[in-house]
């Protein structure tokens, strides 16, 4: 699965294992969304911090055996939330960019998965350029 949708990872069998214990950061410097411009071609809009400054969206992990070949496969999905300002005009999700200062709460495993996901937030868009 490509994203999870902050507000139903509780409820879905998919993610609600995962939110315990199995959060990770994702680090970028930017993200695409993709919009239909007036002569009906896609255009990207890029979204990133000033001075393309490195982040990290909330992520979950997970690992599995692939029987078959005896291999560990490793996957990882980025949380999604609504749109700040900026971006809602062209999507109405956005990934999760999780402020320096939370990093450490959504890594704690202490933090119970009743709390990790109110640190799952739209990210403040006066602190974005597009």
């Amino acid at each position: 699965m490509i994203n999870a949708r902050a507000e139903t990872l509780t409820d879905k069998p998919a993610y609600r294992g995962l939110i315990g214990k199995y959060r990770c950061l994702i680090p970028a410097d930017g993200f695409y969304e993709w919009t239909v411009g007036r002569d009906g071609k896609k255009q990207p809009i890029h979204f990133h911090l000033p001075g393309y400054d490195l982040f990290t969206f909330a992520g979950l992990w997970t690992a599995r055996t692939d029987d078959a070949a005896g291999e560990v496969i490793e996957s990882c999905t980025i949380i999604t939330t609504t749109p700040n300002e900026l971006v809602a005009p062209v999507h109405d999700r956005m990934p999760v960019i999780l402020p320096a200062d939370c990093e450490g709460a959504w890594l704690d495993p202490s933090s119970s998965k009743e709390h990790a996901p109110s640190l799952l937030r739209p990210y403040p868009a006066d602190l974005m350029l597009a």
